[in-house]
């Protein structure tokens, strides 16, 4: 246990650079460090020392980023999910310790040894962000590189190819300095530089047609939108209505108006002052509007997204389908509440899953839509795009989080998925960052945080499919399959 004393420390440093990777520090960079120090630290311990050490590097890791969770509930939210995650953290470096034991190194073996290492790392991930409860979709080492030219890796796999890319060249890494190996073969500094030659080389737009391009525009109304806000009923529905004199006097002839998630605190399908000022607004503009609310049918709740048209009133609406576990429901409440009933109790009844596409017909173009976190989920963002969307709207309220750098992160997230997809991504929020990504990853559009602002912007629209959108799905289950398949037969092979 002696060997704890090195190793640990190692570990936290490798956690606590997440630190400065993520937005808003973006240091890019120095992700590989994360895998690196992290195997550097586990590579030729045993089982259980490996998993404990897992675990500290977990808790630095996502403390060191995710530090804003704790500014909506406090501490306990932070610190339950932080572990939670951090189990998944230890049981990968549990198995890379397992595997590398049993496996017999050479030089010669140095790079597949290497995509052995990333495997495991991308698995981890996969498994942290689907389970349980839909799992924690942030964090991811993909999710560092928004600003980086490796960012070009989505288009070709999805979040889970960069985050093996980047665990890749980490891992090479971790094993030439842990076998102190003074000398690369031709082969092993070709597999190094492709990580970075190909994105830069890629050829973005080659999958993907312009079908020319619609006026949109996305309003931020600056409001006190918080989940536990204490604004008089229709102060946040009037904080949008005003901003959005702004497209008003801008006289431009809008395609379709965007507001955020939460943008009325007034569900106009049950209050006649909501429905007939968002109806003015609409006939005003003459145009489509999008905008989130709170919708009641039955005895379920919904965070929504309506889609409103000129004379005609709702036409469509989407249902946010992944809720934020803890903090829009409370799953397993009673199970939960036995650990922390004061955070349960805070949680009200909650959120119901949606069970509708987020697609939009607007007149003669097609709309995907998504809720605040969602951006993150990958499967929303493959469906959005094989059902045919032109554009994607992510709508989100970050008024929660502060200044913070939870909408950063949320942003950069946004910016990838324009360059998986193919598609300009709207990313509109109540009180900032709001900003217009188009395919290649620039910005289009952006305005000042926490004031009332309009982007009225020629958004371009795309359709076809991306390799990222195609085979991104394929590749985690392959990658975990591959990984299942390895360990079960090296639990049977004979110890050589």
């Amino acid at each position: 246990m002696r060997e704890l004393v090195w190793r640990i420390p190692v570990g936290l440093v490798a956690g606590l650079i997440g630190f400065v990777v993520f937005p808003t520090e973006n240091i890019w960079i120095l992700a590989p460090l994360i895998p690196m120090l992290t195997y550097l630290a586990v590579l030729g311990t045993n089982f259980w020392p490996a998993v404990l050490i897992g675990f500290f590097s977990g808790q630095a890791f996502y403390i060191s980023h995710i530090e804003w969770i704790s500014l909506y509930l406090g501490p306990v939210p932070l610190i339950a999910l932080s572990t939670t995650v951090s189990i998944y953290h230890a049981l990968g470096a549990g198995l890379v310790a397992w595997l590398f034991k049993r496996l017999t190194f050479q030089p010669s073996r140095l790079i597949p040894f290497a995509l052995l290492l990333a495997s495991i790392w991308t698995v981890r991930e996969f498994a942290a962000n689907n389970f349980p409860y839909g799992g924690f979709p942030w964090s991811r080492l993909a999710m560092t590189q928004s600003d980086s030219f490796m960012s070009k890796w989505v288009w070709w796999g999805g979040m889970s190819l960069l985050t093996f890319v980047v665990a890749f060249m980490g891992s090479m890494l971790a094993l030439i300095i842990f076998y102190r190996l003074s000398t690369f073969k031709p082969v092993t500094a070709l597999a190094l530089a492709s990580t970075v030659l190909i994105p830069v080389i890629t050829p973005i737009g080659i999958t993907t047609t312009n079908v020319g391009s619609r006026t949109i525009a996305a309003v931020q109304g600056n409001a006190n939108a918080g989940l536990f806000s204490r604004e008089a009923p229709g102060t946040i529905l009037q904080n949008h209505l005003d901003a959005s004199e702004i497209v008003v006097k801008s006289g431009k002839q809008i395609d379709l108006i965007v507001w955020p998630e939460n943008a009325s605190d007034l569900d106009p399908l049950r209050s006649p002052q909501a429905r007939a000022q968002i109806n003015a607004l609409s006939n005003k503009l003459d145009a489509p509007f999008v905008f989130g609310t709170i919708t009641k049918r039955g005895e379920d709740t919904y965070n929504s997204t309506i889609l409103w048209k000129p004379e005609l009133g709702p036409v469509d609406f989407y249902d946010k389908k992944q809720p934020v576990p803890f903090a829009e429901y409370a799953p397993d409440r009673d199970f939960w509440r036995m650990f922390a009933p004061e955070l349960i109790d805070m949680i009200p009844k909650g959120y119901s899953f949606g069970s509708r596409d987020g697609i939009y017909e607007i007149d003669d173009f097609v709309a995907g839509t998504l809720i605040c976190f969602e951006i993150a989920e990958d499967s929303i963002l493959r469906e959005l795009t094989f059902s045919g969307a032109e554009v994607i709207l992510s709508q989100t309220n970050n008024a929660d989080f502060g200044y913070s750098d939870e909408t950063f992160q949320q942003a950069a997230i946004a910016r990838l998925r324009a360059i998986e997809t193919g598609r300009s991504v709207v990313n509109i929020s109540t009180v900032g960052l709001s900003a217009i990504f188009l395919p290649d990853g620039s910005i289009l559009s952006e305005v000042e945080w926490y004031t009332p602002a309009a982007m009225i912007e020629d958004v371009p629209l795309y359709t076809g499919i991306t390799p990222g959108v195609l085979i991104g799905h394929v590749f985690d289950w392959a990658n975990a399959v591959f990984l299942i398949g390895f360990s079960l037969s090296t639990i049977v092979r004979r110890k050589p």
